[in-house]
């Protein structure tokens, strides 16, 4: 296929890359110049504006920041919008907000687009390896068309319904992952603090019902103090956000959650943006009077 990809930061330029590798044709877009040098070498080209690298493709991905920078990356001035073709699909991988979702599908639908909502899980190894897992909202034939693309860049890909179903999907995943993290961040100090060795606890509970693979990386990277991300807590804290809004607008209480997004907004406070969310664990351990 022809394939536009806006959008170069650490998940879209592996994404952009194993496209190429598939024999897509690739016609990428991103903010620096600098972005698409690489890609330029790999044969993709690079193109000036959204605009511009939409008008060429069947299909175009959009993979940035949040909800505003898609909006931007679609509707704004020399946007993707501006370039499809009617017939061609745009499928946004960013983590943004459900509601807003389905309010960009019907826009692009009004002139003959239609759009997929594929959010990932995985982080900068399942985009480099190919290996993500991609939950997609959307039309059931457009999934299908699409498909072929989605396998290019990861393994576990699920239609899970609608336009918005997809980021839907993923903010369950964020809700998961944040709370497991708080609980792995509390059980490993509650050991510490009973004078018990953490790391052999976690050992203990890597054999049983307890264990995960948050467990095992999350709670392997408290003990070891090393927070070098992985998935950076400013981004964990912008996911948690979209979950906190969407609950606000369906009245929907989620107690777990909104302790978590606490923590992380203290992180955020002391000037822990950068470092893995996993780093949750050290505002457990401050209030604990355990810290490192």
């Amino acid at each position: 296929m022809n394939l536009a990809f806006i959008g170069l930061g650490i998940m879209g330029r592996p994404m952009a890359l194993n496209l190429k590798k598939a024999g897509h044709r690739v016609f990428v877009h991103g903010r620096r110049a600098e972005s698409m040098a690489p890609l330029a070498q790999a044969g993709c080209t690079a193109c000036a504006s959204p605009a511009e690298a939409a008008a060429q493709a069947d299909v175009t991905i959009v993979m940035v920041s949040d909800t505003a920078d898609v909006e931007q990356v679609i509707f704004g001035d020399k946007g993707v919008a501006q370039g499809a073709k009617p017939g061609s699909v745009v499928v946004d991988m960013s983590t943004i907000s459900p509601t807003a979702t389905k309010a960009f599908a019907e826009r692009l639908m009004a002139q003959g687009v239609e759009m997929l909502d594929a959010p990932v899980s995985g982080g900068d190894v399942g985009a480099i390896n190919a290996t993500l897992s991609i939950m997609v909202g959307g039309k059931p034939e457009v999934f299908e068309r699409v498909k072929p693309v989605f396998e290019a860049m990861g393994k576990n890909i699920v239609l899970v319904g609608g336009n918005g179903a997809g980021q839907v999907a993923k903010a369950c995943n964020q809700i998961v992952v944040a709370v497991t993290i708080e609980g792995v961040a509390e059980a490993l100090t509650f050991a510490r603090k009973n004078g018990v060795d953490p790391a052999r606890v976690r050992d203990a509970l890597m054999g049983g019902f307890a264990g995960s693979r948050i467990l095992e990386v999350h709670g392997k990277r408290m003990l070891d103090n090393e927070y070098k991300p992985g998935f950076k807590t400013k981004l964990h804290q912008k996911d948690m956000n979209i979950v906190m809004q969407t609950a606000r607008e369906l009245g929907l209480s989620l107690p777990g959650a909104a302790l978590v997004m606490q923590h992380l907004n203290a992180l955020m406070g002391t000037g822990d943006a950068e470092l893995d969310s996993a780093a949750v664990m050290k505002i457990v351990e401050r209030a604990s009077g355990m810290e490192r």
